[in-house]
């Protein structure tokens, strides 16, 4: 099923419509009906649906597209789909819990934030085997990774901090007190910065990776909106580093802002408790999970503007788009 955002917007064509659209396999976990939703960027709708194990949240995919990795966080293991037959097809281990991971540039190893006992474990994908499990703080979340592969970043959303994790060593070298509940962790593609939200606390803390250090300070304010409403949670940002999507939760938004000046230049409507993004590889579209409307978004890059919203399964949380 799909329902129009802006009829204006798809008369329009929106700038990608206007020419042939790249075709990407789009793939959203559905957390309360367990199931992971398969969709056509091109055509936008949902090709199938893959009954998984229960609560899948965090969602990613190996570089070279053959199999997407997901979190059973209630089967406290990580589901292996093998992209080409959409069937399980294999687990990897995991602590309890695994709520958000992230896969290292080269592609051989997991890093996987396990919730209930304040770890992050490190899993080599070749081996399927766990390496190390590290410490942090109470109730980790979110994972970060720079782009050279050095350094990940784990959000504690109890202890309120960013735990910058040398990769090497395994040995936590830095802690960022941020604000409260963090969620998300996003590099610049440059590597120069990384972008922490957080969900109650209502703001981006920006850190300088050098330093370790927080640079800047993201608000959000949106007329008519509760500052409690406003909640950031995932962040994407594009290739080129000018531009940065957050999600905004129940405010229902996802805001876009200036990367150089850190100012919020728009706010995109979109379906209700927006939680995670993704872009597809050609960077000419932006999808947003909307938890509460059981929908997702897809937003057109160049105009900032929704162009369609497709339902999925119950609690769409994360979603991945194929690399090719």
């Amino acid at each position: 099923m799909r329902r129009s955002l802006s009829a204006i917007a798809l008369m329009a064509g929106l700038g990608f419509l206007a020419s042939p659209a790249s075709a990407y396999t789009v793939y959203v976990s559905n957390e309360k009906d367990n199931t992971v939703t398969v969709l056509d960027s091109a055509t936008m709708q949902v090709t199938k649906t893959i009954n998984v194990g229960q609560r899948p949240r965090g969602i990613t995919i190996s570089h070279d597209g053959k199999f997407v990795y997901l979190c059973a966080s209630d089967d406290d293991t990580i589901e292996v789909i093998d992209t080409a037959t959409l069937q399980i097809v294999d687990t990897l281990p995991s602590g309890p819990d695994p709520e958000l991971f992230v896969l290292s540039p080269d592609g051989k190893t997991l890093y996987v934030a396990n919730e209930d006992d304040n770890l992050v474990t490190v899993i080599d994908l070749e081996s399927k085997a766990v390496v190390t499990e590290i410490p942090v703080g109470v109730e980790p979340e979110g994972m970060g990774v720079s782009p050279d592969g050095k350094t990940i970043v784990n959000t504690s959303e109890t202890t309120n901090m960013a735990h910058f994790i040398d990769t090497s060593s395994h040995e936590i070298t830095d802690n960022v007190l941020v604000d409260s509940r963090p969620r998300f962790v996003e590099f610049k593609p440059d590597g120069s910065e990384a972008w922490v939200s957080a969900e109650i606390g209502g703001t981006v803390s920006v850190i300088d990776n050098a330093t370790r250090e927080v640079k800047h300070k993201i608000m959000f304010e949106i007329p008519g909106l509760r500052a409690e409403a406003i909640q950031p949670v995932g962040i994407r940002i594009t290739a080129d580093g000018k531009k940065a999507y957050v999600a905004l939760g129940p405010a229902n938004r996802v805001a876009v802002i200036n990367t150089e000046t850190y100012e919020v230049e728009k706010y995109v409507l979109v379906g209700q408790r927006v939680w995670q993004l993704a872009f597809t590889p050609d960077q000419k579209i932006i999808i947003s999970t909307n938890g509460v409307s059981n929908d997702i978004t897809f937003i057109d890059v160049a105009t900032d503007e929704p162009v369609q919203s497709v339902t999925v399964g119950a609690l769409p949380w994360g979603v991945v788009v194929s690399p090719n």
